[in-house]
């Protein structure tokens, strides 16, 4: 057994704030994706792209499954920032809290590696992760899908009772304890779902509650 937890964060109001700048430019960028080769509208098109992501987690899965979408050329068009540095918006103090953390940590997105990466590097944390999966490296198959968990489990070796997933997502975090794993749900809400194990307002919180989850 390894002696310290390993702990998974998710990346988009996780690790940082995505909902001002990059959650926008996204979903602007996946729309115009949609009309130009869907031949859709745009009101059209941004329903579909909301209809997808709430019925598979991600609207590429949708895409993929009725339209054979390549994948690679989707992320590729819908993740481009030409002005990333102006629109991640990390919290001080981030770093120190996370070094205080023991034990494996990984971040897990649904987003597409070049733009998890640029993230991390911006926020000055990427050296701080042993490894990044995101939507490629699970075979496009996005969080809440078991199989996306699994991918990682089994890779990186993972004893699911002695990891913790730190998400803001529900349904991923309920995917999660489904499987076994440990839940932070990052959230200033202030109900408690019973699949959730602790609630935090910012990972800066972290560090506090760690020995009270097991590591």
């Amino acid at each position: 057994m390894r002696k310290h937890l390993t702990w998974i964060f998710d990346l988009d109001n996780t690790l940082h704030d995505a909902t001002p700048h990059v959650f926008p430019h996204i979903n602007r960028s996946m729309t115009a994706y949609l009309q130009e080769y869907l031949a859709l509208d745009e009101q059209q098109a941004s329903a579909l792209r909301t209809q997808y992501w709430k019925k598979y987690g991600a609207t590429l899965t949708g895409l993929m499954r009725h339209h054979a979408t390549d994948p690679h050329h989707f992320l590729w068009h819908t993740h481009q920032f030409p002005a990333l540095q102006n629109m991640v918006i990390g919290q001080r103090g981030l770093r120190h809290a996370l070094r205080r953390i023991r034990g494996p940590r990984i971040v897990f997105s649904n987003s597409p590696l070049h733009y998890a990466t640029s993230v991390l590097e911006l926020l000055r944390i990427d050296d701080l992760f042993d490894s990044v999966y995101c939507i490629e490296q699970t075979g496009f198959r996005p969080k809440p899908s078991p199989a996306a968990f699994r991918v990682i489990i089994e890779r990186e070796r993972l004893a699911p009772g002695r990891t913790v997933l730190v998400e803001d997502t529900l349904a991923n975090l309920r995917a999660a304890r489904r499987l076994g794993l440990k839940t932070v749900w990052v959230t200033r809400e202030s109900r408690s779902p019973a699949f959730v194990d602790a609630k935090v307002a910012s990972v800066l919180a972290l560090p506090g509650i760690a020995a009270r989850m097991g590591g």
